[in-house]
Protein backbone atom coordinates (compact mmCIF):
# COMPACT_ATOMS: atom_id res chain seq x y z
CA UNK A 1 0.00 0.00 0.00
CA UNK A 2 1.02 3.41 -0.57
CA UNK A 3 1.86 5.28 2.47
CA UNK A 4 0.65 9.10 2.75
CA UNK A 5 3.16 11.60 1.74
CA UNK A 6 4.70 13.36 4.98
CA UNK A 7 5.82 16.95 4.40
CA UNK A 8 9.58 17.80 5.30
CA UNK A 9 10.07 19.28 8.27
CA UNK A 10 11.51 22.58 7.46
CA UNK A 11 15.08 23.30 8.31
CA UNK A 12 16.78 26.93 8.63
CA UNK A 13 19.42 27.79 6.31
CA UNK A 14 21.81 30.19 6.74
CA UNK A 15 20.92 31.48 3.28
CA UNK A 16 17.78 32.47 4.22
CA UNK A 17 16.07 35.23 5.47
CA UNK A 18 14.00 35.51 8.31
CA UNK A 19 10.70 36.27 6.61
CA UNK A 20 11.55 33.31 3.94
CA UNK A 21 12.15 31.29 7.02
CA UNK A 22 8.72 32.43 8.75
CA UNK A 23 7.03 31.39 5.08
CA UNK A 24 8.75 28.13 5.18
CA UNK A 25 7.47 27.11 8.21
CA UNK A 26 3.90 28.63 7.74
CA UNK A 27 3.90 26.95 4.15
CA UNK A 28 4.85 23.50 6.41
CA UNK A 29 1.34 24.33 8.67
CA UNK A 30 -0.34 24.38 5.07
CA UNK A 31 0.35 20.88 4.14
CA UNK A 32 -0.44 19.88 7.56
CA UNK A 33 -3.69 20.97 6.94
CA UNK A 34 -6.15 22.44 8.73
CA UNK A 35 -8.46 20.01 11.21
CA UNK A 36 -12.18 20.05 10.16
CA UNK A 37 -12.75 16.87 11.71
CA UNK A 38 -14.39 17.87 14.57
CA UNK A 39 -11.60 15.60 16.41
CA UNK A 40 -8.63 17.29 18.10
CA UNK A 41 -5.88 15.01 17.62
CA UNK A 42 -3.26 16.80 20.03
CA UNK A 43 -4.06 17.43 24.02
CA UNK A 44 -2.80 21.10 24.43
CA UNK A 45 -2.96 22.64 28.20
CA UNK A 46 -2.10 25.59 28.72
CA UNK A 47 -0.81 25.58 32.02
CA UNK A 48 1.89 23.16 30.83
CA UNK A 49 5.33 23.62 31.05
CA UNK A 50 6.95 25.23 28.22
CA UNK A 51 9.27 21.80 27.97
CA UNK A 52 5.92 19.51 27.45
CA UNK A 53 4.74 21.45 25.13
CA UNK A 54 7.47 21.39 22.97
CA UNK A 55 7.02 17.60 23.49
CA UNK A 56 4.00 17.72 21.75
CA UNK A 57 5.04 19.69 19.04
CA UNK A 58 7.49 17.21 18.42
CA UNK A 59 5.01 14.39 18.13
CA UNK A 60 3.03 16.80 15.51
CA UNK A 61 5.42 16.85 13.42
CA UNK A 62 5.78 12.83 13.89
CA UNK A 63 2.46 12.32 13.18
CA UNK A 64 1.73 15.15 10.41
CA UNK A 65 -1.73 15.13 11.24
CA UNK A 66 -4.15 18.40 10.47
CA UNK A 67 -4.40 20.90 13.45
CA UNK A 68 -5.70 23.75 14.59
CA UNK A 69 -4.90 27.38 15.93
CA UNK A 70 -3.86 26.37 19.17
CA UNK A 71 -1.25 23.39 18.01
CA UNK A 72 -0.25 25.84 15.20
CA UNK A 73 0.53 28.54 17.91
CA UNK A 74 2.30 25.54 19.52
CA UNK A 75 3.79 23.97 16.59
CA UNK A 76 4.91 27.46 15.63
CA UNK A 77 6.89 28.16 18.77
CA UNK A 78 8.66 24.46 18.38
CA UNK A 79 9.92 25.50 14.88
CA UNK A 80 11.29 29.02 15.60
CA UNK A 81 13.21 27.85 18.69
CA UNK A 82 17.21 28.56 17.83
CA UNK A 83 16.07 31.52 16.43
CA UNK A 84 17.00 34.73 19.00
CA UNK A 85 16.10 37.48 17.08
CA UNK A 86 12.47 36.17 16.36
CA UNK A 87 10.14 37.29 19.34
CA UNK A 88 7.08 34.89 19.70
CA UNK A 89 4.03 35.69 21.68
CA UNK A 90 0.38 34.37 21.49
CA UNK A 91 -2.41 36.66 20.64
CA UNK A 92 -5.98 35.50 20.90
CA UNK A 93 -9.02 37.23 19.88
CA UNK A 94 -12.93 36.74 21.26
CA UNK A 95 -15.36 37.51 18.48
CA UNK A 96 -18.86 37.31 18.04
CA UNK A 97 -21.37 36.47 15.38
CA UNK A 98 -24.78 35.41 15.31
CA UNK A 99 -25.52 35.36 18.83
CA UNK A 100 -22.13 33.14 19.56
CA UNK A 101 -18.69 33.83 21.15
CA UNK A 102 -15.66 32.22 19.09
CA UNK A 103 -12.10 31.84 20.31
CA UNK A 104 -8.71 32.42 17.93
CA UNK A 105 -5.23 32.32 18.38
CA UNK A 106 -2.22 33.34 17.06
CA UNK A 107 1.20 33.34 17.56
CA UNK A 108 2.68 36.65 17.26
CA UNK A 109 6.23 37.70 15.88
CA UNK A 110 8.50 40.55 16.35
CA UNK A 111 11.44 40.90 14.35
CA UNK A 112 14.28 43.40 13.27
CA UNK A 113 11.34 46.44 14.39
CA UNK A 114 8.25 44.66 12.56
CA UNK A 115 5.74 42.45 13.74
CA UNK A 116 3.37 39.71 11.76
CA UNK A 117 2.28 36.38 12.93
CA UNK A 118 1.91 32.66 11.60
CA UNK A 119 -0.91 30.59 12.49
CA UNK A 120 -4.06 28.46 11.07
CA UNK A 121 -7.83 29.13 10.62
CA UNK A 122 -10.63 28.22 8.17
CA UNK A 123 -10.14 31.57 7.11
CA UNK A 124 -6.57 32.51 5.25
CA UNK A 125 -6.94 35.96 6.48
CA UNK A 126 -6.97 35.28 9.69
CA UNK A 127 -3.70 33.39 10.26
CA UNK A 128 -0.20 34.22 9.02
CA UNK A 129 0.62 38.09 8.30
CA UNK A 130 4.06 39.05 6.66
CA UNK A 131 6.32 40.44 8.63
CA UNK A 132 5.60 44.28 7.39
CA UNK A 133 3.78 45.26 10.27
CA UNK A 134 5.48 48.72 12.23
CA UNK A 135 3.46 48.35 15.12
CA UNK A 136 1.55 45.77 17.09
CA UNK A 137 -1.69 47.88 17.17
CA UNK A 138 -1.45 48.22 12.99
CA UNK A 139 -1.27 43.94 13.45
CA UNK A 140 -3.98 43.72 15.70
CA UNK A 141 -6.28 45.98 13.70
CA UNK A 142 -5.12 44.10 10.89
CA UNK A 143 -6.65 41.14 12.35
CA UNK A 144 -10.00 43.19 13.03
CA UNK A 145 -10.27 44.46 9.37
CA UNK A 146 -10.22 40.82 8.49
CA UNK A 147 -12.74 39.62 10.99
CA UNK A 148 -15.05 41.84 9.90
CA UNK A 149 -15.23 40.39 6.44
CA UNK A 150 -17.12 37.45 8.25
CA UNK A 151 -18.93 39.58 10.19
CA UNK A 152 -17.22 39.20 13.13
CA UNK A 153 -17.24 41.66 16.03
CA UNK A 154 -13.98 41.49 17.99
CA UNK A 155 -14.43 41.79 21.48
CA UNK A 156 -11.53 41.03 23.55
CA UNK A 157 -7.75 40.53 22.53
CA UNK A 158 -5.68 39.17 25.00
CA UNK A 159 -1.46 39.36 24.58
CA UNK A 160 0.85 37.01 25.65
CA UNK A 161 4.87 37.37 26.82
CA UNK A 162 7.30 36.75 25.03
CA UNK A 163 7.69 32.84 24.81
CA UNK A 164 11.35 31.98 25.82
CA UNK A 165 13.28 29.88 23.75
CA UNK A 166 14.35 27.83 25.81
CA UNK A 167 12.47 24.64 24.86
CA UNK A 168 13.23 22.84 28.94
CA UNK A 169 11.82 25.58 30.22
CA UNK A 170 9.67 24.33 32.98
CA UNK A 171 8.03 27.86 32.73
CA UNK A 172 4.86 27.68 31.11
CA UNK A 173 3.35 30.25 28.21
CA UNK A 174 2.19 33.43 29.50
CA UNK A 175 -1.08 33.23 27.63
CA UNK A 176 -2.72 36.86 28.68
CA UNK A 177 -0.99 39.32 30.41
CA UNK A 178 -2.67 42.13 28.48
CA UNK A 179 -6.45 41.59 28.09
CA UNK A 180 -8.35 44.52 26.07
CA UNK A 181 -12.16 45.02 26.09
CA UNK A 182 -11.60 46.00 21.98
CA UNK A 183 -15.39 46.50 22.05
CA UNK A 184 -15.65 48.71 24.50
CA UNK A 185 -12.80 51.11 23.67
CA UNK A 186 -12.20 53.55 20.67
CA UNK A 187 -9.25 52.51 18.97
CA UNK A 188 -7.15 56.11 20.12
CA UNK A 189 -7.40 53.84 23.33
CA UNK A 190 -6.90 50.59 21.71
CA UNK A 191 -3.66 51.83 20.02
CA UNK A 192 -2.20 53.83 23.19
CA UNK A 193 -2.25 50.53 25.61
CA UNK A 194 -1.19 48.38 23.18
CA UNK A 195 1.94 50.38 22.30
CA UNK A 196 2.73 51.19 26.17
CA UNK A 197 2.51 47.27 26.18
CA UNK A 198 4.71 46.14 23.24
CA UNK A 199 7.10 48.96 24.47
CA UNK A 200 7.75 47.20 27.75
CA UNK A 201 7.82 43.67 26.05
CA UNK A 202 10.71 45.31 23.70
CA UNK A 203 12.31 46.20 26.93
CA UNK A 204 11.26 42.76 28.61
CA UNK A 205 10.50 44.63 31.99
CA UNK A 206 6.92 42.54 31.87
CA UNK A 207 6.33 39.65 34.53
CA UNK A 208 4.00 37.26 34.35
CA UNK A 209 0.91 37.49 35.87
CA UNK A 210 1.14 34.66 38.18
CA UNK A 211 4.19 36.38 39.26
CA UNK A 212 4.00 37.34 42.95
CA UNK A 213 3.85 41.02 42.23
CA UNK A 214 0.21 41.84 42.40
CA UNK A 215 0.53 45.65 42.85
CA UNK A 216 2.68 45.92 40.29
CA UNK A 217 0.65 44.43 37.58
CA UNK A 218 -3.07 46.19 39.44
CA UNK A 219 -0.68 49.73 39.38
CA UNK A 220 -0.62 49.51 35.58
CA UNK A 221 -4.03 48.41 35.15
CA UNK A 222 -2.76 46.28 32.14
CA UNK A 223 -3.43 42.40 32.79
CA UNK A 224 -6.16 40.27 35.57
CA UNK A 225 -4.96 40.00 38.78
CA UNK A 226 -2.48 37.14 39.28
CA UNK A 227 -4.51 33.86 39.49
CA UNK A 228 -3.64 30.19 40.99
CA UNK A 229 -3.04 28.13 37.56
CA UNK A 230 -4.12 24.99 39.17
CA UNK A 231 -7.57 26.06 40.07
CA UNK A 232 -8.18 27.46 36.46
CA UNK A 233 -10.56 25.17 34.47
CA UNK A 234 -9.20 24.62 31.21
CA UNK A 235 -10.57 26.19 28.00
CA UNK A 236 -10.24 24.77 24.81
CA UNK A 237 -9.00 28.09 23.10
CA UNK A 238 -9.89 27.25 19.36
CA UNK A 239 -13.79 25.61 20.78
CA UNK A 240 -15.70 26.94 17.87
CA UNK A 241 -13.13 28.59 15.75
CA UNK A 242 -15.42 29.98 12.87
CA UNK A 243 -11.95 31.90 11.96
Amino acid sequence: CVQPSVPPVPNYKLSMSIPEWLQAIQTYMKMLQYNHTGTQFFEIRKSRPLSGLMETAREMTRESLPIKCLEAVILGIYLTNGQPSVERFPISFKTHFSGNYFHHVVLGIYCNGRYGSLGMSRRSDLMDKPLTYRTLSDLIFEFEDSYKKYLHSVKKVKIGLYVPHEPHSFQPIEWKQLVLNVSKMMRTEVRKELEKFARDMRMKILKPSSAHSPMKERARGKSLSPRRRQGSPQRRTCRRDKS
